[in-house]
């Protein structure tokens, strides 16, 4: 389980030139994405980038966006060109790898459940209050040390949840800044050094934020499933080829998320400067 644009015709392109085994490789592959739920998934994240930028938009500038950034944000956060940079480089993460084994898990009931759990806690978060209840009960949870935040934390350790989302929050943010300065922003007066170092000083931040939103969202969209049934998620994880799929998900998200993050930081620094980029 993972939280972070390639041109389709590049993904066709590159199709049309495999070879039969491949193809019926990619076609797994294809099975697999959408069985985990994540062209759904990717939608609800195109509402959630939506939000954030017109929450950007009302810090940034004073009357907030209007139509011509709600133009370009639009074109940022095109659901189709998202879909298809996740499912391409996380086609690219599996390839050669035995998935039999995750078809199997994520097309069970016990797989299925899952999957519909995380889409709808990951829905019900664009509701603030929602999130708000989740975040609560997590910290309630974590300071009695509950059996159940500790199964949580057996899978998010065993999945790298906290370390790799830092990882990937801190890099979306550097991706960020470079597409305003690419749009003349900074005047050409903030150097990558400057970007690299005011980016490390947000880390304590976004590693908070990141470790409530990871338990939070877990012990809500989890919260139906019995014990036995984390434990069983946990032991599909701890294998290989569970440990594959999450670094596939992580490859696929962290480069969608860095190409969302530089066409929005294009964007605030072309509503900045007047230009046309």
């Amino acid at each position: 389980m993972s939280l972070r644009f390639s041109l389709v015709g590049a993904v066709f392109s590159t199709a049309m030139g495999l070879p039969a085994f491949a193809q019926s490789e990619t076609g797994d592959i294809d099975r697999l994405f959408d069985a985990t739920g994540l062209p759904e998934l990717i939608g609800i994240m195109r509402e959630e980038g939506l939000s954030h930028a017109d929450q950007l938009a009302s810090d940034l500038f004073q009357g907030g966006g209007g139509p011509r950034w709600d133009s370009m944000i639009d074109r940022v956060y095109d659901v189709e060109r998202m879909e298809a940079r996740v499912r391409m480089d996380f086609a690219a993460s599996l390839e050669g790898e035995d998935i039999g084994p995750l078809l199997d898990f994520f097309g069970s009931d016990l797989g299925m459940e899952i999957v519909s759990l995380e889409i709808s806690a990951r829905r019900a978060f664009l509701d603030p209050e929602v999130e708000a209840a989740a975040i609560e009960a997590a910290a309630i949870a974590a300071m009695d040390e509950t059996d159940r935040h500790q199964l949580l934390t057996r899978f998010i350790e065993v999945n790298d949840l906290i370390e790799s989302n830092v990882v990937g929050g801190l890099n979306s943010n550097y991706a960020f800044y470079i597409g305003m300065a690419d749009a003349g922003a900074f005047g050409g007066e903030l150097t990558e050094s400057d970007i690299l170092t005011d980016v490390w000083s947000q880390e304590p931040e976004v590693r908070a934020s990141t470790t409530e939103w990871v338990y939070s969202f877990l012990g809500l969209a989890y919260q139906p499933l019995s014990d036995s049934d984390v434990e069983a998620y946990i032991a599909l994880s701890e294998t290989d080829i569970g440990q594959a799929m999450n670094r596939a998900l992580f490859n696929g998200f962290d480069g969608m998320f860095n190409d969302l993050s530089r066409g929005l930081g294009l964007a605030a620094g072309e509503m900045m400067t007047g230009a046309d980029l």
